[in-house]
């Protein structure tokens, strides 16, 4: 997340922790310590690749909440700040825009050895601001021993799950997180499979922020069935991560919409389980997830801090590789953007995320997409907290209006 992310996604702050050992620095580069942020998710996996240092330069990783890197990273002093940051690609937009971030050059043999998209992701105004290390999306989870045959609908997925509900089988029919303040990122297949969209695109995959399509013609005509959603108690904000977690995980919910970053929470659970993309809900509609790349970018304290030459190596020449983006995978459960790495996959609930998540949409990098994220989630608030939900129709367009505005003054 998604964590939420982005909105998703997040993870407790915890103590920044150090590491690494001193190698004899080549003639090339000057012993010095590499600062990276990353969150407590994937903190143990980075310390393990970087535990001898790099380029002759000891590696110290300090662990912060997922979205405080991005916020942190704009108020930092320089004494505090880091050199490279891991994290999502649709931060750079607002990283580039206000320099926190500097360009970087992948050489064509790095960009070949990388998922096109995952590299496009990390692209911005022509120049590149990242290199992509792991791609991830959500998918649909499904207790098998509750629900024997998969359902080939979201129609058949709502009868089951609700006929399981009526009997006493399940707590939840649907666990899908939202919470108080929303997750557009964990409810992006149902809004994709309305006919929702966040930005338009040019003719050249360029995003295009004037064309907001949260309350489009399509989705319009399609939203009331978040009613019916709502009326039969499928979906209901109040439910949580925590809450989805436990209610699957202990057989009180047939299906769940998460992560691989929950991996961990089911791979002992008491039952078979079936990981699969969200059924079609319209005809002619496919539901997709968000697509997350996560990667790593360098800053400009990196040259302040007089370590920017082995902070640039890291970022362009050894992340990409197959070798760092594998060991990372295996470390972490999430799919590497190298290609080859991904070839060597052996976890197939990984794998059945990845197949999931094909012809997901790439989490849009542009900074406006900050202004996206409190609507579109409050308006599935609004619409699927029971009684006195506000009507989809209302609420979504008011999200139209909210996110219009918000990317008109900038």
């Amino acid at each position: 997340m998604r964590r939420t992310l982005r909105a998703t996604i997040a993870a407790s702050a915890v103590a920044a922790v150090a590491f690494g050992t001193f190698v004899v620095a080549p003639a090339a580069m000057a012993a010095g310590n590499i600062v990276i942020w990353t969150d407590a998710d994937r903190a143990p996996a980075v310390r393990t690749l970087f535990a001898k240092g790099y380029k002759g330069s000891t590696v110290t990783v300090v662990v912060k909440e997922f979205g405080k890197i991005r916020d942190d990273l704009n108020t930092v002093t320089p004494d505090a700040a880091p050199d490279v940051v891991m994290g999502a690609n649709d931060w750079i937009g607002e990283l580039a825009v206000n320099g926190s971030i500097v360009k970087i050059n992948l050489a064509a043999n790095a960009k070949a050895a990388l998922a096109s998209g995952a590299v496009q992701a990390f692209n911005y105004r022509g120049s590149q601001y990242g290199t992509p290390v792991a791609i991830e999306n959500i998918a649909l989870i499904t207790n098998a021993n509750l629900v024997k045959k998969q359902p080939t609908t979201f129609a058949e997925l709502e009868k089951q799950a609700l006929n399981l509900k009526k009997t006493g089988a399940v707590d939840i029919p649907l666990a899908v997180q939202q919470g108080a303040g929303g997750d557009a990122y964990h409810m992006y297949p149902l809004f994709s499979g309305l006919g929702g969209y966040v930005f338009g695109t040019d003719a050249k995959g360029a995003y295009n922020t004037k064309d907001v399509g949260v309350y489009n013609k399509a989705f319009a005509a399609n939203a009331g069935m978040i009613n019916e959603w709502n009326k039969s108690g499928l979906i209901n904000s109040k439910v949580t991560g925590d809450i989805a977690q436990a209610a699957f995980t202990s057989g009180r919910a047939a299906f769940w919409i998460t992560g691989p970053w929950n991996l961990d929470k089911i791979k002992n659970v008491p039952f078979k389980y079936r990981i699969t993309s969200v059924p079609p809900i319209i005809n002619g509609i496919a539901p997709v997830p968000f697509i997350g790349v996560q990667g790593v970018m360098l800053t400009k304290y990196a040259a302040t801090h007089g370590v920017e030459a082995a902070a640039r190596s890291l970022v362009t020449e050894f992340m990409p590789t197959e070798k760092a983006q594998y060991n990372l995978s295996a470390l972490n459960d999430r799919f590497p953007a190298n290609i080859a790495a991904g070839q060597r996959v052996s976890n197939l609930q990984l794998r059945f995320f990845g197949k999931a998540g094909a012809g997901g949409v790439p989490i849009p990098n542009v900074s406006q997409m900050n202004s996206v994220w409190g609507p579109l989630g409050s308006a599935w608030v609004n619409s699927t907290k029971g009684a006195g939900a506000t009507p989809a129709g209302p609420s979504f367009a008011q999200a139209q209006v909210s996110i219009k505005k918000a990317v008109a003054a900038g």
